[in-house]
């Protein structure tokens, strides 16, 4: 059974290895991530293809630039196709209002969302950068400017979703770092069980290397999506 709330990175170097995939998975999930692997080596025709073969398209290539140059990527990306695209809440106030108006102008404008912090970073890594505070701290900052520039979508870690959610009600939250127990957390650093994101306010949950490297990308989907079901309907599951 399809559920649209996750999101499968299809982080492969060859639009074959994603396609394969996406094959593989349908039925389970109609949502897939492209991001810069594989764009960098398919370009708009692998977007294109997911899109002609009837899935909802993530392109998650966290445009920072000029205000000029990201409001005319925003509007290339939706040509190209894309349902749901990134910007870097940290170009500012003026580049991320540029995105904003770029969407708006489109008769069929895609998801906008504003990358807070990325999972991979903590605390450490954050001050190596010039930024002393914690990581839910610059997250809020950085959500509180892509709001009041008219971005309505943002990508942070789990561990700030409950706030989120709280502060910006109507958001639209996509949460990667997505790990279930027990499985490798790589280089995240704030990561979660799908349970616990979607319990805490998450949209969306973007899965890839729990199903793209796991020995059964299915049957690790499927755990995923169980996991992603409230504790009552997977009890009545078990019966």
């Amino acid at each position: 059974m399809t559920d649209s709330r996750l999101i499968v990175a299809l982080d492969f170097p060859e639009a074959a290895l994603a396609l394969d995939l996406a094959e593989r998975l349908d039925g389970l999930c109609s949502w897939f991530k492209v991001g810069l692997e594989l764009y960098l080596a398919e370009g708009n025709a692998v977007v294109h293809e997911l899109r002609h073969r009837g899935y909802s398209v993530f392109l998650d290539l966290k445009f920072h630039d000029i205000p000029n140059t990201v409001g005319r990527a925003v509007r290339t990306a939706a040509d190209a196709g894309a349902d749901m695209l990134t910007v870097h809440a940290a170009g500012g106030p003026a580049m991320l209002q540029a995105a904003a108006e770029a969407a708006a102008s489109l008769s069929q404008p895609p998801k906008l969302l504003a990358v807070t912090v990325l999972t991979s970073m903590d605390r450490r890594q954050l001050a190596a950068i010039g930024i002393d505070r914690e990581p839910r701290e610059q997250v809020l900052q950085l959500a509180d400017a892509a709001w009041s520039a008219g971005i309505r979508g943002f990508v942070a870690s789990a561990e700030e979703v409950a706030e989120l959610r709280g502060r910006f009600s109507s958001a639209m939250l996509v949460i990667p770092g997505i790990r279930p127990a027990g499985s490798e957390v790589g280089d995240q650093k704030r990561t979660a069980p799908p349970a616990a994101a979607l319990a805490a306010g998450a949209n969306y949950l973007v899965v890839g290397r729990p199903i793209t490297q796991a020995a059964d990308p299915v049957a690790a989907a499927q755990a995923i999506l169980a996991d992603m079901r409230p504790p009552a309907m997977r009890s009545r599951l078990v019966q």
